[in-house]
């Protein structure tokens, strides 16, 4: 910039206050470069140059100016809308997406209000802040209602528990999520449902669901060992082969054991289901019963109980099988979700639940993009295993 320039912009800065200050230097070179801007938008349209009649009584012309932070001119036809400074804008750009992103980590209205106060000196009102996270919910909506893939290879059939407030009682309400491992290897989450018991009505409801939106055909169930819970999966996909879920069969037999005894008994179960048969397997949980069983029948008994929901898995090929540990299926999801629920304690519906689980969700999936480790040598084995149903299907 020339030095010319630069004093005359000078000149009549007396005072530091005059350069640096709120209202200084900066902030009146911006409002004339704003208001300059839509200036030459407007001047560059036919019809609409300063002092031109051309365009008086027919066509568009200058009318006037309107205010809002900067001067914006106006043509008679109300139709030039500038870019850098549209009319009727009530917030600035990126300030819904920014409060939407703040409130998926789990911040509330008030957490929102504060920080916005405190980092960006903007004070908005708890209605506005209610009012753009709600915006969330119509998108949710369309998620809920779009169509998943026909073939489902590996679907997980878990639930999260999450408080929500009922009337005037908080419930630990289940929140079905039932991630999947698409054909292409990636993982996602079809859909959510929250009900107030965790049964096989429920698993039900849920795989009527799927089947209705247009899911044909499961080729492996992975579930958590609910009584009741394989007949309802085989009611919807008749074909789908049921196991066992070994990551909340270690969980629960692990919480029967004393601490100074888990890690030796993870060790031995290990041993278990990562036998090479299920004859291998079988002798491994005799050995087990024989060994550990005097002092930890209950462990033992776990296994004998949920055994036929184990043996499935012995028919795959150790691609298969660690795919069906779900370890990372699950456990990583359930991580995530509840790191954006543990700051909230509760929340006040249904529907603030469902929406702030969506959020969590969104974020999670941005980092699904690559198919899970070993996919491909597991998908040639569907395709020899399911040859028949996987005719016709990429």
């Amino acid at each position: 910039m020339p030095d010319e320039v630069l004093d005359q912009l000078l000149e009549d800065c007396d005072k530091p206050e005059d350069i640096l200050g709120v209202n200084g230097l900066p902030a009146s070179l911006q409002e004339s470069i704003l208001e300059r801007i839509p200036e030459a938008e407007l001047t560059a349209r036919p019809g609409c140059s300063k002092h031109e009649a051309a365009g008086r009584g027919r066509g568009s012309s200058r009318n006037g100016h309107g205010a809002l932070e900067v001067t914006v001119p106006h043509d008679r036809n109300g139709s030039c809308e500038p870019q850098l400074a549209a009319s009727r804008r009530t917030r600035p750009p990126g300030f819904d997406e920014e409060v939407v992103a703040l409130h998926s980590r789990g911040l509330t209205l008030r957490d929102i209000r504060a920080y916005l106060q405190q980092r960006c000196q903007v004070t908005v009102s708890p209605d506005l802040v209610s009012r753009v996270t709600d915006a969330v919910s119509d998108e949710v909506r369309q998620w809920q209602a779009r169509p998943p893939d026909p073939v489902c290879p590996v679907i997980f059939l878990d639930a999260l528990r999450v408080l929500i407030r009922d009337e005037r009682t908080v419930r630990n309400n289940a929140v079905y999520l039932g991630p999947v491992i698409r054909m292409d290897g990636t993982k996602e989450v079809p859909g959510l449902r929250i009900e107030r018991n965790e049964g096989a009505r429920f698993r039900l409801e849920a795989m009527n669901e799927l089947e209705a939106r247009g899911v044909r055909d499961c080729l492996i169930a992975v579930a958590d060992g609910l009584k009741g819970f394989p007949q309802a999966i085989r009611s919807a996909f008749p074909e789908a082969r049921v196991r066992t879920c070994i990551v909340h069969l270690m969980r629960h037999a692990l919480s029967l054991c004393s601490y100074k005894d888990r890690r030796r008994m993870a060790r031995h179960m290990k041993g278990i289901y990562r036998a090479p048969s299920a004859e291998a397997a079988a002798d491994r949980l005799d050995e087990f019963e024989r060994h550990r069983g005097a002092k930890y029948g209950a462990v033992v008994a776990s296994w004998r109980e949920r055994w036929e929901g184990i043996i499935p898995m012995f028919a795959f090929a150790p691609e298969i099988r660690r795919l069906m540990h779900a370890t990372n299926a699950i456990e990583s999801l359930n991580r995530g979700l509840r790191k954006s629920l543990k700051t909230r304690g509760h929340s006040p519906s249904d529907k603030a639940a469902s929406k702030l689980l969506y959020l969590a969700l969104r974020n999670i999936e941005t980092k699904w993009q690559a198919p899970v480790a070993g996919w491909r040598a597991a998908l040639n084995q569907f395709y020899i295993l399911f040859s028949e149903r996987l005719q016709g299907v990429t």
